[in-house]
């Protein structure tokens, strides 16, 4: 394995709505809040550290939520990296409230997302949101409501593109009859595939695939991960073989590993550099729980 000093170049690149291209080894932000997803991380400073040293491995990729915090992982990135290097994307979502940590409901109304993206927009200092994700479907609301509202923001220039998470293919379809979606973002790892339906329709049609989830929340990279053998037959970690899996799954796969450390984000990166024979794809694939 090659240790490279930008090693999510490795990891090749995709075109967001086929005009925003980003290196496909992302990262998530998630993980840098408090626990249950829910204020501050518990190192401000190493969270700084994190989202700036992503850039330098070459990540210009970054997912992230109103919800995270809520607000706090927004308020990071315009911290750490404002003003953007110009090829810095960065994807934001709206659609789910926070009443307490790890508490999640859907809020759907179009005031509510209008208010989500005006709101990103101030707290992370961008004139223009590359790409924004209906975070749920809101039962309670029509699609056309939601993904109209979305569709109103993009012609008003506020937002680029749009994009969808925790969808099934035929809502996808219904969206797409309203505004052009460009991404989903559904769980998906190497253990948990219920959405491959999902990714190999996306492939056909060109849209990128987010995997939240992507190591499984540690579920791949502990000491007894299922990947431990092959791991140790190309000198590399679990988590790197889990995202290298992911990069040759599927040319739209743009993963988004998340984590709040330097040292496991550097891990992580130098996934993108590992080169998987297709028999050891092959094993890896038969490993599916």
């Amino acid at each position: 394995m090659t240790n490279i000093t930008q090693p999510a170049l490795s990891s090749g690149t995709f075109r967001i709505g086929g005009d925003l291209e980003v290196n496909r080894l992302g990262y998530g932000t998630m993980q840098l809040t408090g626990p249950g997803v829910w204020g501050p991380p518990k190192d401000h400073d190493e969270a700084i550290r994190v989202l700036r040293r992503a850039v330098e491995l070459g990540v210009n990729f970054f997912d992230t939520a109103e919800s995270y915090g809520p607000y706090v992982a927004e308020e990071l990135l315009k911290e750490a990296l404002h003003p953007y290097a110009d090829d810095v994307v960065i994807a934001t979502k709206s659609g789910l409230t926070r009443t307490a940590p790890n508490v999640w409901p859907p809020l759907g109304r179009p005031e509510f997302l209008r208010q989500g993206a005006e709101m990103s927009l101030r707290r992370l200092g961008l004139e223009r949101i590359d790409l924004f994700q209906l975070h749920r479907i809101d039962p309670k609301v029509p699609l056309e409501d939601q993904v109209g509202e979305l569709k109103a923001l993009q012609d008003e220039g506020k937002i680029r593109h749009i994009g969808l998470s925790e969808v099934t293919i035929d809502e996808v379809k219904e969206a797409q009859k309203i505004a052009e979606i460009v991404t989903v973002q559904n769980l998906y790892n190497l253990q948990t595939r219920d959405a491959e339906d999902l990714l190999d329709w996306s492939e056909e049609q060109g849209i990128g695939f987010i995997p939240w989830f992507p190591l499984a929340t540690g579920g791949l990279t502990g000491d007894d991960s299922p990947l431990t053998d092959i791991a140790a037959r190309k000198g590399a970690t679990p988590a790197q073989i889990a995202l290298a899996w992911l990069l040759k799954r599927s040319p739209v796969m743009l993963p988004i590993p998340g984590t709040s450390s330097v040292a496991h984000l550097e891990d992580n990166m130098q996934g993108a550099v590992i080169e998987l024979t297709d028999e050891e794809f092959a094993e890896l694939s038969a490993l599916r729980s």
